[in-house]
């Protein structure tokens, strides 16, 4: 059966929709903001220009029609073709960088900036920065060992080839192998032309050869004119040189119009970078020893492995930092605009290092995890970023044109739950007119522009995202719990064949670790080394999960937090050392801090004791009466109050009550939906929400308690009447019953907006609720593939996939989320009315019936450059009105109708 928020009419909470004014007075300004949040608060959209196959009439369209979908601006992104050129079709791929390609991009900044909407601008084509520029010997560099075998009584070996930008750097000898954690005896070895000399020995052994190379990695999804090498995210001469020859012309279409309002790098997806050109020079001037000799340990396991791959580790994400981050985010600064960027991948990036610019993002929408998203918000939280963004929807219910509104409402959700006030939609896809539908797409994430046969309710969803992004940037974070990254014992397991610390973080911060911290009413944040020594770095408690090593002067300054009342739970046990190979010092005051930690610290023995040791080390900012993984929370803290944003993420509905450590005695809901709000009480709070449902409760601090309204008695009228359906092209008829049309073979493969339409009779009494109620929602299970990583709306809802909804001619809503209810107290007449519901689908029903785009020639001319994701999942999808339809009347109260 069918389930929803309420089980039966008699349960049913309805009331008119009076009060936005009865809530005090100081409360306005907030209050009104949002109502009608700023236009800077809208999500914004990558907008993917394909070849780039461009041209100024498709720009202006494209443009008007994301403001018209309720987006603030879009970011540029310049990637793979998707055509040859072909003037037949009006198909020209403007070469990347050339004066075609930058007049256009110009031209899009000036309808953007006469629009209202903001232009960010991607520092390159595809990712990471790259291109035909970048000479081999500024390529992304690499550190390889060749192992050669030297028989007994050898007198000389062959020295392995290197190739252009490459060199041999080093090289040693010894026997083929040690003792059980012993080091090798191993001598230096000279190299002399292709074939070195070796002294003979009766004794087999093994030539080390120590290679300075280059990764060879191409820019994925280049455009056409951009194909090259990815760049040395660690030579600044590198860096330098990409800043001159793509960033400066970019920031030159600008000329004489506002700057961008951001310059945007993709994460650092530079694989198998573990080198440049005077990393030996760097590495003795910052740890004091020479590296050359230690190589091996690089790669092979010797008593001093993990601390010479600390020592490589920390200089790589140093080089990083200062030489990709700092470098850009300062030479954006000094063109008028901002660095945002995904500071995190490979070469390594320490989580401080996203307090080096001015735009954090990240990625990752699984809010009980570790993940690049709260990387980013954490980072902005301990270094005073007000606006923290995220690339959002990338594999939303993949394949592209799958995705629904509500799918775009579960995966922002869990953003919003890990800090997130600015999503990044992934993406808009640019079409060149005259393209048949659905147009072009990205090859692996949600195609979300006006093509979507549902786009009539982008604005409704955009509005929801924009309320509740301009909320979660009020007042400050209030997150009591920090969990340190064990950063220093992850650059210890490094290795030059993965040097990515966020990836290898994904390994020590389990699942298990972050259910203990959410379930136990805390969100958190996580904090390094210099992070708990950052302006932000206010928590109560901090968790060290089975830490080995720890930087010492972090381990210092938390010992010195703890005298301020700071307290310390440690999984396992303390810190036991300091990371490198010189630093004895640090070893030693290690040990000497946490002998005097020790009588101040919870030790617990696992994760499975963490949520205990929370509770009691602090207050629980949310105690739910019934626990339940899928209610998450976020808590911001005002001048004069606080608020909370709170979720359901599960696909049932979700009845609790709950105490809010910001209680003050007069909440009351914010719904971002609808732009309503109504008591909410205090003490023991009831929290009842449908399947993916979330609010806002907001306590000002101010005036005299209001209880929540209680539950009114309601009364339900089928409407299940003579219903008609109105098809495009086909007419309209009579239907027997509501349902898909999918099932009828005609309709099969048909994806566009069908009207249903019914009379229906109704005689409701002066002053009462009245609410249109189209179904509920049946749970489903995950389907294969389907993950928390990756998340779509798990229910079979009663309207597929969205609709606008009219009565007596006036459109009085959409509906495309649950509770699938509507508000039309005021649209009701008593006596006869129409009601009119215009369904949209998704475009996969008309996508299944075709044969999949040929893309042979564009290989051919171009490359292989992409693969389309999940092509055999496009199969016809359930489409239409399924209800059933009710309409509900109820006596009013503060609530608001439908709520």
């Amino acid at each position: 059966m069918r389930t929803g928020l309420l089980a039966g009419a008699a349960a049913l909470v309805l009331a008119a929709a009076p009060a936005q004014a009865q809530a005090p007075a100081g409360e306005d300004a907030l209050w009104q903001s949002f109502v009608a949040p700023p236009a800077d608060a809208k999500p914004m959209m990558r907008w993917w220009w394909f070849g780039p196959a461009v041209d100024n009439g498709g720009i202006d369209r494209e443009i008007r029609a994301m403001k018209v979908g309720g987006f603030g601006g879009f970011e540029v992104q310049p990637v793979y073709p998707l055509s040859p050129d072909d003037a037949s079709r009006g198909v020209r791929n403007l070469p990347y960088l050339s004066a075609d390609f930058l007049a256009a991009l110009r031209h899009a900044a000036q309808t953007a900036q006469a629009e209202g909407m903001r232009i960010d601008v991607t520092g390159g084509s595809g990712w990471p920065f790259g291109g035909p520029h970048v000479p081999v010997t500024q390529a992304a560099a690499n550190i390889r060992m060749v192992r050669v075998p030297v028989p007994a009584g050898a007198t000389d070996l062959a020295v392995p080839g290197t190739g252009p930008g490459e060199s041999l750097i080093s090289a040693m000898i010894g026997p083929v192998t040690a003792a059980p954690g012993a080091a090798r005896p191993l001598v230096p070895l000279t190299i002399d032309g292709r074939r070195t000399v070796v002294q003979p020995s009766d004794q087999p052994r093994e030539a080390l050869i120590f290679v300075a190379g280059r990764t060879g990695q191409q820019v994925k999804r280049a455009a056409v004119g951009a194909e090259g090498f990815v760049l040395d995210h660690m030579d600044a001469s590198a860096v330098a040189h990409h800043l001159e020859v793509v960033g400066e012309p970019l920031l030159k279409a600008f000329d004489g119009i506002a700057a961008p309002y951001a310059f945007f790098s993709d994460s650092l997806e530079a694989y198998g970078s573990s080198w440049t050109g005077d990393l030996p020079a760097e590495f003795r001037k910052r740890r004091g020893y020479d590296l050359l000799p230690h190589l091996p340990s690089l790669f092979l396991d010797t008593p001093e492995s993990a601390d010479i791959r600390y020592d490589w580790g920390r200089t790589l994400a140093e080089l990083t930092e200062e030489r990709y981050l700092g470098a850009i985010d300062t030479w954006t600064k000094a063109h008028g605009t901002r660095f945002r960027v995904q500071a995190y991948g490979t070469p390594p990036v320490l989580l401080s290092g996203n307090g080096r610019v001015a735009l954090p993002e990240g990625e990752g929408a699984d809010w009980r995890a570790f993940t690049s998203t709260r990387w980013a918000t954490s980072a902005a939280h301990l270094y005073g970023r007000p606006v923290v963004s995220s690339e959002t929807w990338t594999w939303l219910h993949s394949p592209a044109w799958a995705a629904t509104p509500l799918d775009m409402k579960v995966e922002a959700d869990r953003h919003f739950l890990q800090g997130i006030n600015q999503l990044i939609g992934h993406g808009w896809p640019y079409t060149p007119p005259g393209t048949p539908e659905p147009g072009w797409a990205f090859y692996a994430a949600a195609a979300l522009n006006d093509h979507n046969p549902w786009f009539g309710v982008m604005p409704d969803v955009t509005r929801y995202l924009q309320r509740a992004s301009h909320l979660l940037r009020q007042g400050e974070p209030a997150n009591a719990v920090a969990i340190y990254l064990p950063s220093e014992d992850v650059l210890a397991a490094l290795d030059p064949r993965s040097a990515s610390v966020n990836d290898a973080m994904k390994r020590r911060i389990s699942e298990a670790m972050v259910a203990q911290v959410l379930d136990a009413g805390q969100e958190f944040d996580f904090v390094d080394a210099r992070g708990v020594s950052a302006p932000g770095f206010r928590h109560r408690v901090l968790v060290l999960p089975r830490i080995e090593r720890i930087d010492a002067h972090a381990y210092a300054a938390i010992e010195r937090w703890t005298r301020k009342g700071g307290k310390v739970i440690a999984i396992g046990g303390l810190p036991t050392t300091a990371g490198g190979l010189r630093d004895d010092a640090a070893r030693a005051a290690v040990r000497k801090l946490s002998q005097r930690l020790k009588s101040k610290v919870t030790v617990v023995a696992s994760e499975a004791d963490l949520g205990q040791a929370v509770a009691q080390a602090t207050t629980p900012d949310v105690r739910l009466a019934q626990p339940n993984p899928a209610f998450g929370f976020v808590h911001r803290k005002l001048a004069q109050g606080d608020l909370y944003f709170v979720a359901n993420t599960g696909n049932v509905p979700l009845r609790t009550s709950a105490r809010f450590l910001g209680d003050r005695g007069n909440g009351s809901w914010w719904d971002a939906m609808t732009g309503k709000r109504w008591p909410a009480g205090s003490g023991d709070i009831a929290i009842e929400l449908a399947p993916y449902e979330s609010r806002f409760l907001v306590f000002e601090g101010r005036g005299d308690a209001r209880p929540q309204p209680a539950a009114a008695a309601a009364s339900v009228q089928p409407l299940a009447g003579a219903w008609r359906m109105a098809v495009p092209g086909k007419g309209e008829q009579a239907i027997a019953a509501l349902g898909s049309w999918a099932a009828d073979p005609a309709l099969r493969h048909y994806s566009g907006t069908v009207t249903y339409s019914l009379r229906f009779t109704a005689n409701p009494a002066a002053g009462k609720c009245l609410a249109l109620d189209f179904g509920q929602s049946i749970p489903r299970a995950r389907a294969e593939g389907e993950s928390a990583a990756r998340p779509l709306a798990a229910i079979d809802a009663p309207v597929r996939d969205a609709a606008i909804v009219r009565l007596n001619g006036a459109r009085v809503g959409a509906v495309w989320a649950p509770p699938y209810r509507l508000d039309v107290s005021g649209a009701l007449r008593s006596g006869e009315n129409l009601l009119e519901v215009e369904v949209s689908n998704t475009m996969l029903n008309a996508l299944a019936g075709r044969a999949p785009a040929d893309y042979r020639l564009l290989n051919l001319r171009y490359g292989e450059r992409f693969q389309p994701q999940d092509q055999d999942k496009v199969v016809p999808a359930p489409s239409g009105l399924l209800g059933p339809v009710s309409l509900i009347e109820a006596q009013a109260s503060a609530r608001p109708c439908g709520a």
